[in-house]
């Protein structure tokens, strides 16, 4: 495959991914002529590296928002890359599926194909982990809206009723050293968590099934790691109390989590709102992530 997003390098997750038609493309773009656009479909999930040019040894998963029915891989995943390399982080932009009917199987359901694809993403990351330099410790996930529900299942308990997927890295661990997720829907989605009375399910019904299976604030591991979490009080698509919800839990098991919560700003603002002071958020993280001072926590 050539380059398409400005990538250093890239390879796909699940090579002989069942159920594929060989002559179906990787993934599908709202416009066929800019594979920058938002990506409407994907049949085999990609990962997309964008090496640092002054590395410091460590890396992030970003994971772009969509509700799982796209991805916005220009503001929300290259601009994002592109912002982590600067600050010394190689950064990894995963274009993975969407919760749906086709993914299901006699051991896989529908809703779990997005948190299989984040889970292998991370274990083929450490698997190159010399090759890019990564230190030990040193692999986080940063995601947005939907993206940061992804991120934040990387640090929850895995469904029981779901069946992992099979994996040649099956004993390396998929836990971020690190998160930094914002405006993403942690549980206001799932039933009787809900911010608007009699809110209806969202379609496709694995979407649902997902948000119903994977509420992180309610299911973090035991040892979650550090989180820097920013959400606009005024956002009209995630309620903000989400933001409440995943910081009162991770401080509830002893973790850092320093949340910022603006008074202003539209839904998926990322590296957006340069009008508003929700725009300080990126050097509020930088110096967060700088010296790196929960790296013993981050150890555990």
């Amino acid at each position: 495959m050539t380059q398409t997003l400005g990538e250093s390098s890239s390879w796909l997750l699940w090579p002989d991914a069942p159920g594929v038609a060989p002559d179906a493309p990787d993934f599908e773009c709202q416009d066929p002529a800019n594979p920058a656009s938002d990506i409407v479909d994907v049949h085999r999930p990609r990962v997309f590296a964008f090496r640092s040019g002054n590395p410091n040894g460590r890396a992030a998963l970003v994971l772009a928002g969509g509700g799982y029915t796209k991805l916005v891989v220009s503001y929300e995943g290259v601009d994002v890359a592109r912002w982590l390399n600067s600050l010394g982080f190689h950064a990894f932009l995963l274009v993975h599926r969407f919760p749906a009917a086709r993914w299901a199987s006699d051991e896989c359901t529908g809703a779990q194909a997005p948190v299989d694809d984040a889970i292998e993403a991370m274990r083929q990351i450490r698997a190159r982990a010399a090759d890019f330099g990564i230190q030990p410790n040193g692999l986080g996930a940063l995601g947005l809206s939907s993206g940061g529900h992804l991120a934040a299942c990387l640090a929850s308990r895995y469904p029981a009723h779901w069946t992992p997927a099979a994996s040649k890295h099956q004993g390396t661990s998929a836990r971020p050293d690190f998160m930094i997720v914002g405006y993403a829907p942690i549980s206001t989605n799932a039933t009787g968590r809900t911010i608007i009375p009699n809110k209806p399910p969202l379609p496709p019904p694995e979407k649902q099934a997902l948000y119903e299976a994977l509420q992180p604030d309610a299911q973090l591991i035991d040892n979650p790691p550090p989180t820097f979490i920013v959400y606009s009080a005024e956002d009209p698509v995630v309620p903000v109390e989400n933001a409440y919800r995943l910081g009162a839990a991770l401080r509830a098991r002893g973790v850092p989590a320093e949340t910022h919560i603006y008074e202003r700003g539209a839904h998926g603002f990322a590296l957006r709102e340069q009008h508003l002071p929700i725009s300080q958020w990126p050097a509020a993280c930088a110096t967060w992530l700088a010296p790196f001072p929960h790296s013993e926590i981050s150890a555990k």
